[in-house]
Parts: structure tokens; C-alpha cells; sequence
């Protein structure tokens, strides 16, 4: 079954099988419904028992019964019946009839011919026929049926034999009523005295194990090998069960049970005189099965050998059940020898010997092996194809898939239903979207896909995020989706980020016809409380609890942690009551959210309040809710509780308090100042090698907050060292760190590193350091605020004028020019301003560019803007340096005329362009009337403040906000 397009040829590991197999019949169990029902109560439902070959049912009988029995197949009512015998003018003998009653594939039939049977006087009954009729009856659920042939039974007083109680417990234990399949044994010990044959003891057994009473039935097993029948029915007390428990007093009254002839001996029919074995082959291999389903290996190794040596043949279902049970406990190479055990023995393999084989070594990982096995299968069954494409599938073997998918379109053997998502999800792991859409459709035009099998595809494509391949899987060919159905599409689109959409699809699904289940609901509000819309959450958890679905510990934790995250913390408790009178516990994660929330927001005694609670209710407290106990304590200094927390974490946990809580215990030692604490706990995570960003962070924070700037650097530098600086919070850390030691030309270089290297997007923190930097740095405050204000602003191409300007005051003039060139690339398009003009003028100008700076300045003033006093600062410099003393005398013309107001750093730039130009007696005059124009020593005290930074105290604060 392969796409149109895809080219395959065999693969080598099956050209060594040549066969064609013939297309396998499809077999389908018993779909019998776990619930009890009253069985007095008379049910409308039949089985459908599995068609009969006529032609080679016919075969095995002579004389007259094959023309009786095709007769019969033709007949459809009990007219129909009496013609087709009377005609045939036959006295059939008992034997006959046995037949004829046994070969029957439906219950209404057989009970007619029955009757029709009892009709001719010299009809004697006899306990087979009833046997024949009472399996009928009992594997269609006719229960009131039965229990008229049981009263019909005990009328013509025909004893019961333990093929009778054999088939009774059989049918019930199939039908699921495994309490009422076990009374018969009780009827049978009580009300008659018979002792349970081998084949009633393996009946009662193999019930017992196919509902995982596994102790039960060896308690019975070996009760009855010692000549005794003990059955524990308290321990069957917790089969599902609609109706109420049905006790040994009320079922020996009940009017199925009560009826029945009591035999006259005192002594028990087939009662053992002393221990007996079991000496039929089907025997043990329920008591092996037995033993390997209830994980007691030795016990059935024991029981295999004892078959061996007791001389009772062992057959193809012995060993598939022993190679079962030693693969399936790991053992390998004795489910090997067993197979060569088989060889010696002369026991033939069939497809489910290999079958096994191929499973146990795709699941231990030998695809070689498991492969070697498939080759080795002449007709592969419906298993086998699953089972071989489970394990391609799995690793990723396209190829090897394709094949097996092309060898069985050449056989006519269509793909297994459970198979067609594990071959979509190899398909849409690979990205060959096309291949499994192909193999979807292929299989739709051959069989209706169960809600199951589309609900599985439908998860392929949502687990990838493919939401409109799942939408067009779940609005398919049906008018009506299963509940199922809807519960993926709502995760397809919950994890494509379409909460409109399955909030949407989800409001919609009564008018489909389709009513939510609780995994809808929880499925729903937690999608919700997930990105924080709670007020919708709120609402289908209300609607949720109105149906009377149970909502989970994790849907109640999920919205009472998105309130937390909202700040809304009265929210929260309301979500924490309803819980608790929902009947649900909450669990350490609910606690947690509910002493994180707390804790953050300062409120230390709530967040012990439920951290109390959390005791008292006797949920284990994880590392994540003491951390969170240790963040409230820092919140209010209280240093000894939160150390008694810490030390807890310590002795309590193997791996000791994890990161997060070490360093909220090393943030209240920075608060408080406390050096070698705080240096205890860093080393300690430096020796587990789990510091992170915040730990370093706090430890600089604390250095140089105590004045240790110099072990501040070393910690900045082993942060840097240690890669974690990668993202804008660790760079604004780290250049704080290196601004408060003085170090700017190392801030400027990590600047370009975050800005030009790595292309992070800068936060506030980083322009607050940056303007910082700017004053340290010798950049007039005019300037500085004309920046500040254009990114207040959002002006565009304001981080390079920023950066032009910082790398000419720290005299990295390269990387200055490069913003220049950035910010004067697109001044066709984008409207430059005087803080963009500015910087330019000014990066050119103390790179030495005269000319690009002059060109700057007349490009400016082409573009209509007059020159500012930041302009003019800058502009000054430029003469300077290009020893144009004209200009700068012209400047200073114009301050001594009052045509530009008088001011410090225009002054300052006049006297250093001066100076620059090698004109010292023109700066001395300058420097004359600075005294003059601003008051005496003034001018000295606020020079060494601008060449030292002015405004440190301000600046010290603001980057104490950074840590």
C-alpha cells in the first residue's frame, strides 16, 4: 500500500521469502460490555458467532446428516424446521441430534430444533443436548432463555455434569461476570456432589486469569489438587459491577439457582482419595499462562518441566506460552532454546510462534533479528504485518516499511487498521507529508476508519503542530464526531497556538451532537489558564463541575497557577476552596504556586499559611515549594527561618538545594550584607558547577555594594568565562559592574560585542548604563540629554547615534565611524535630526575626519536645520583639531557679543579648542572670562566634577537598580 509516487523495490530481507499469501479472513471477538446486569433480566442482543464453512462442515459427517444440515441452513423459521425433518421421514438417533443441535450457529435455531426434539414422545432427554443448548444460549447473553432451559433441566430431571457447570462458568466468565461464573462452583459443591473435573478446575482457572485474579486462581488450582474447593470472594470485591454484590446466601435463593435434583450419595462424584496432577495438555498450558501473567517465572518454568516429565504432550501452545513468558522477562536465549526444544520435539512453529519472537527482539532493539524471524513466516497474519511494521516504523525505516506496505498490496492483504498511524507518524516524522496523506486516503476508500484509528492520525499531525492536515482528518467524510475525535483537534490546536479555535470548535460540539467528557474540560481550561485567560477558564471549569465531570488536581492547578502569575492572588485561594470542595486534593504543585505567589508579592505569612497546610494535609514539600518558602523570608530579612528552610533542603535531598534556592539564600546574605555566607554558598554551587546568571549577578551586587570592586571583576570575568553571557540582562549586569570600577573602555567593548556581535535587542537597563557610561566619559550633559531625549522619544537610528557617540568619547574611534556610516546610510528616507547630525559631527571630528565632519555639518544645514549648542560644542572641537582658529575665534566672537548664550560646556570647548590649535594665550582669556561669567572657583569645582562624572551618587543608584 504505497503512494503513486513513491519508487520502491524489495528489500533484500524479503526476497529470501517467495510465497504469495492469500488474503486473510477477518475474525472479530466478541465485543462483550464489562457491565453486569440482573440475571433474571432477558437481553435483546445476540452474538455473532463465527460463520461455519458449509462445504467443509459437510465433509466430516456421512449418511444422511449433510443434506439435513444444508436443509436446515436454508431454513428461516420453526415451520421451516418441522417441514425440512418431516420430509425427510428420518428417526433421527440421539447421536444424530447431538449433531444436528451442535452444528447450529445460531441460538434461536438451536433452541427450536431443541424443542422441536422435545415435541416427539420418544425423545429421551439428555444432559448433553442440554449442554449443547445452555452454550448457546449463554455465549449470545440470552439469560433469561438459560435460565428456562436450566428450570426445563431440573423438570426432566437430568443431572447436571461438570461439563455443565464447565460450559455455565465458560459462557458467564466470557460475557464478563466473573463473581456469578465463580458461584456455579459454589452451586456445584453445595447443591450436588460432584467434585470439579480437570476441565471445569482449568475452566475456573483460565477465568480467574483473563480477569487478573491471578492468586485466586492459584489458591483454586491448588485447593483442588489436594481434593478441596476454596474460592475467596472477597478478593474478587473489586470487579466493576453495575449492580450490587450478589452474596452466597442470595444467589443459592435466587430462583435460577434454587432449582436443580440433588443427588442421593454422600460421597463426592470424582472427589480425589489423595493429591492428583493434571494430565491434559490444555491444562497446563492455563496454569503456564497463568504463572507468566502473574510475573512468577520459576513458578511456571517449574510447572513446564513437571508437563515434560510427567509424560503429557506438549504442543504448539505450550511452547508460545513459555518463549512468551522468558522473552517477556528479558531472557532472551531461553526463549531461543525453547524454540530449538520445539524442533527436538518435534512440535511444529506456527505464525504465532514467530510472531512472538519478532515482537520480543523489536522490543529489546534487534531489528536484525526480529526481521530474521518475519523471514521465516510462510502465511504472516494481520499480526505479523503489524508487529514488523510497528518496529520499521518506529526507527525510521522508510525503505524497509515500503517494502513490507508493497509486499502486502501484491498479496491483497489490506493493512491493519492500528498499523495506518504508527506508518503516518514515520511519514510526518520524516516530512513526507504527501506519502502519509496518500496512505490515509488509500485505506479510507477500502474500510470506515473507527473514531479510535482517526482520532490517532489526527494526534500524529497535531503532535507536529500540523493543524490543517488534523482539521481536514476531523471534518472527514462523518457528519458526527466521536468525543474522542474532538479532544485531539482541541490539543492540535492548543499546541498550534489557536486557543480562539479550540475555544471555538469546543462551544460547538453539543450542536453536533456530541456532549464533552472530562478530558475535554480539562483539556480546555488548561489550554486556557496556560496563557493566562482565566476568566474564560473560570467559565468551562464552572460549566465542568454543573455537568458533573470531576475536574483533575491538574486542571485546578493549572488556573490557580495562572492567577498567581497574574498577580491575582484572591483569585487564586477561590480556585484552592472550590478544589477542596470539589473533593480533589491538591498537591505539592497547587501548594507551590500558592507560597510562590505569596512569596513574590511580599506576603510572607500567607505563604506560610499554605505552606502549613500543605504539611498538615500530608503532601510531601518538594524543593520547588521550599525555595519559595526561602524567597518569602528573603522578601522580610528573616534570616534564621529562611537558613532553617535551606539546611532542610540540605539534609532531606540527596543533590542539596538546587540553584534557585541558593540563590535566594545568597540574595538575602547580599542584602544583609553578610560576605562570607554569601561566599560559602557561591562556592558551593561553583563546586557543583550550577552557577547561573543570577548567582553571579548577586555575587557582583554584593561586592560591589560592600566596595569590593576588584572581586566584583573577578566575578564578572568568570561569568564571562563561564559562556553564560549571553543574553541583555547578563551584559547590563556585567558592564554595570565594570562602570562602577572605571573600567569604560571594557563597558564599550562588551557594548559592541552585545550590539554588533551578538545583534541582542537592548532593554532599558542597557540605555540606563549607557547614559551613565556618556557622562563618565566626557560628553557634554547637553549631549547626553539630547540623546536621552530621542530615545524617550523612540527616534529612529538612535542606538547608533548612541554608539557613535560613546566609542569617540572613549576613543575607539573605528568602531565610532562604523555608527557614523549607520546612522548617515538611509538620511534620504529617514528624516535626521539634531541628535543624529550631532553625533556624526562629532564621532568624524575626534576620529580626525575634518572633512566628513564639516560635510556633515553643511548637510545639515542643507537639510534646514540650525545649528544647536550641542552643534556648536561639537563643531568648535572639529577647528580645533583641524588648527582653524578662525572658526573657533568666530564661535567665541559670538559668545563674547551675546549672540550665543553664555554656557559651560561651550566655554569648555572654546579654551580646548584653543589649546588644540596650540593657541595658549587665547585659552588663558578664555579661561578669564569663564571666572568672570560664572562665579569664582565655581568653574574649577564643577570642571573636576564633569572630568570625574558628574551626578556619580545618581548614577551609582541607577545602576544599583540594574542588579
Amino acid at each position: 500500500m504505497l503512494h503513486p509516487n513513491s519508487s520502491c523495490s524489495s528489500s533484500s530481507f524479503l526476497t529470501s521469502r517467495s510465497r504469495v499469501s492469500p488474503p486473510l479472513p477477518l475474525s472479530l471477538p466478541w465485543n462483550l460490555s464489562p457491565k453486569r446486569f440482573h440475571l433474571h433480566c432477558s437481553s435483546s442482543s445476540t452474538r455473532c458467532s463465527k460463520p461455519n464453512n458449509p462445504s467443509s462442515r459437510n465433509r466430516r459427517y456421512g449418511g444422511v446428516i449433510p443434506s439435513i444440515l444444508r436443509s436446515l441452513d436454508s431454513s428461516s423459521s420453526t415451520s421451516d424446521i418441522e417441514t425440512t425433518l418431516a420430509s425427510l421421514s428420518l428417526s433421527l438417533s440421539p447421536k444424530e441430534q447431538t449433531v444436528l443441535l451442535k452444528e447450529q450457529t445460531r441460538w434461536d435455531k438451536t433452541l427450536r430444533l431443541f424443542k422441536l426434539f422435545q415435541s416427539h414422545k420418544s425423545y429421551t432427554p439428555n444432559v448433553i443436548h442440554y449442554n449443547i443448548l445452555l452454550r448457546s444460549l449463554g455465549r449470545a447473553c440470552r439469560w433469561d432463555e438459560l435460565r428456562l432451559c436450566w428450570i426445563d433441566m431440573s423438570r426432566t430431571r437430568v443431572l447436571p455434569t461438570n461439563t455443565t457447570y464447565s460450559t455455565l462458568v465458560d459462557v458467564y466468565g466470557k460475557a464478563g461476570l466473573v463473581k456469578e461464573a465463580l458461584l456455579w462452583v459454589k452451586h456445584m459443591d453445595q447443591r450436588t456432589m460432584l467434585f470439579p473435573d480437570e476441565v471445569t478446575m482449568a475452566t475456573v482457572v483460565r477465568v480467574l486469569k483473563n480477569s487478573n485474579h491471578f492468586d485466586v486462581a492459584d489458591t483454586f488450582f491448588k485447593a483442588w489438587r489436594d481434593g478441596r474447593i476454596v474460592l475467596d470472594f472477597d478478593s474478587l470485591s473489586n470487579l466493576d459491577s453495575d449492580s450490587s454484590p450478589v452474596s452466597l446466601k442470595e444467589f443459592l435463593s435466587m430462583e435460577l439457582f434454587k432449582v436443580g435434583a440433588r443427588r442421593t450419595s454422600t460421597t463426592k462424584i470424582d472427589s480425589p482419595s489423595s493429591p492428583r496432577k493434571p494430565r491434559l495438555t490444555s491444562t497446563y498450558n492455563a496454569l503456564i499462562d497463568l504463572y507468566g501473567k502473574a510475573g512468577r517465572l520459576e513458578d511456571a518454568a517449574a510447572l513446564f518441566s513437571e508437563m515434560l516429565k510427567s509424560g503429557v504432550a506438549v504442543d504448539t501452545v505450550t511452547f508460545n506460552t513459555m518463549i512468551h513468558i522468558c522473552g517477556s522477562h528479558g531472557r532472551l536465549c531461553e526463549a531461543e532454546s525453547l524454540l530449538k526444544k520445539m524442533e527436538e520435539k518435534g512440535v511444529k512453529a506456527d505464525t504465532k510462534t514467530y510472531n512472538i519472537l519478532l515482537s520480543l527482539h523489536a522490543d529489546a532493539g534487534d531489528i536484525e533479528a526480529a526481521l530474521r524471524y518475519y523471514r521465516k513466516i510462510l502465511f504472516p497474519d494481520t499480526v505479523t504485518h503489524r508487529a514488523v511494521l510497528h518496529v520499521l516504523c518506529r526507527r525510521r525505516m522508510v525503505k524497509e516499511a515500503e517494502d513490507v506496505l508493497e509486499e502486502m498490496d501484491r498479496n491483497s492483504i489490506r493493512i491493519d487498521e492500528h498499523s495506518v498511524p504508527v506508518v503516518m507518524r514515520m511519514y510526518v516524522d520524516e516530512g513526507m507529508i504527501g506519502q502519509a496523506k496518500a496512505l490515509l486516503e488509500r485505506v479510507q476508500l477500502d474500510c470506515v476508519l473507527s473514531s479510535t484509528t482517526l482520532a490517532a492520525v489526527i494526534d500524529v499531525y497535531a503532535e507536529r503542530g500540523l493543524w490543517v492536515e488534523a482539521e481536514a482528518v476531523f471534518y472527514g467524510k462523518r457528519d458526527v464526531n466521536d468525543v474522542l475525535e474532538y479532544n485531539v483537534m482541541i490539543k492540535a490546536y492548543g499546541m498550534a497556538k489557536l486557543h480562539e479555535k479550540a475555544l471555538c470548535l469546543f462551544k460547538g460540539m453539543k450542536k453536533q451532537g456530541t456532549w464533552p467528557d472530562e478530558c475535554t474540560y480539562n483539556s480546555i481550561v488548561q489550554m486556557l489558564s496556560g496563557v493566562d485567560l482565566v476568566d474564560e477558564a473560570q467559565r468551562v471549569l464552572a460549566e465542568m463541575m454543573d455537568s458533573d465531570c470531576k475536574p483533575s488536581c491538574k486542571t485546578f492547578s493549572s488556573l490557580i497557577a495562572s492567577y498567581v502569575r497574574l498577580g491575582l492572588l484572591s483569585d487564586a485561594v477561590d480556585v484552592y476552596e472550590g478544589m477542596r470542595k470539589a473533593g480533589v486534593e491538591p498537591n505539592e504543585v497547587v501548594y507551590g504556586s500558592l507560597v510562590n505567589g505569596f512569596a513574590e508579592s511580599g506576603m510572607v505569612e500567607e505563604a506560610i499559611h499554605y505552606f502549613r497546610a500543605m504539611e498538615e494535609n500530608g503532601v510531601q514539600s518538594n524543593n520547588i515549594v521550599l525555595t519559595s518558602l526561602i524567597k518569602a523570608y528573603s522578601k522580610v530579612g528573616c534570616l534564621e527561618e529562611a537558613r532553617r528552610v535551606y539546611d532542610k533542603m540540605k539534609k532531606d535531598s540527596e543533590t542539596g538545594p538546587d540553584v534557585a534556592a541558593s540563590n535566594s539564600m545568597l540574595s538575602l546574605c547580599a542584602d544583609l550584607g553578610m560576605v562570607s555566607e554569601a561566599e560559602t554558598i557561591f562556592n558551593e554551587l561553583r563546586g557543583k558547577g550550577t552557577c547561573d546568571v543570577i548567582t553571579f549577578a548577586t555575587m557582583m551586587y554584593l561586592y560591589k555594594g560592600m566596595g569590593m570592586l576588584d572581586e566584583a571583576i573577578e566575578v564578572a570575568e568568570e561569568m564571562r568565562e563561564s559562556g553564560l553571557l549571553n543574553d541583555c540582562a547578563s551584559f547590563n549586569q556585567v558592564m554595570a559592574c565594570y562602570a562602577a570600577d572605571g573600567q569604560l573602555r571594557e563597558c564599550c567593548e562588551l557594548f559592541r560585542e552585545m550590539l554588533v556581535e551578538r545583534k541582542l535587542s537592548l532593554d532599558w537597563g542597557t540605555y540606563k548604563t549607557l547614559f551613565t557610561l556618556l557622562k563618565k566619559g566626557g560628553v557634554p550633559r547637553e549631549a547626553v540629554a539630547q540623546l536621552q531625549d530621542a530615545y524617550d522619544e523612540g527616534k529612529p537610528l538612535v542606538t547608533s547615534a548612541i554608539a557613535a557617540t560613546l566609542f569617540s568619547a572613549m576613543g575607539l574611534h573605528a568602531y565610532a565611524v562604523e555608527s557614523c556610516r549607520e546612522v548617515t546610510r538611509d538620511d534620504g528616507d529617514i528624516p535626521l535630526e539634531h541628535y543624529a547630525y550631532n553625533a556624526v559631527i562629532y564621532g568624524y571630528g575626534a576620529a580626525g575626519d575634518t572633512d566628513m565632519a564639516l560635510k556633515a555639518y553643511m548637510r545639515m544645514q542643507e537639510k534646514g536645520l540650525k545649528p544647536d549648542m550641542v552643534t556648536q560644542v561639537y563643531l568648535v572641537g572639529v577647528y580645533g583639531k583641524a588648527g582653524m582658529v578662525e572658526g573657533v575665534k568666530r564661535v567665541h566672537s559670538w559668545i563674547t557679543f551675546g549672540e550665543i548664550e553664555a554656557n559651560q560646556s561651550l566655554f569648555r570647548a572654546v579654551r580646548e579648542a584653543y589649546v588644540s590649535a596650540n593657541r595658549q594665550d587665547l585659552a588663558d582669556v578664555v579661561k578669564k572670562e569663564m571666572s568672570i561669567a560664572f562665579e569664582e572657583g565655581k568653574e574649577e569645582e564643577e570642571e573636576e566634577e564633569y572630568s570625574s562624572g558628574s551626578g556619580e551618587e545618581e548614577d551609582e543608584s541607577e545602576e544599583d537598580e540594574a542588579f
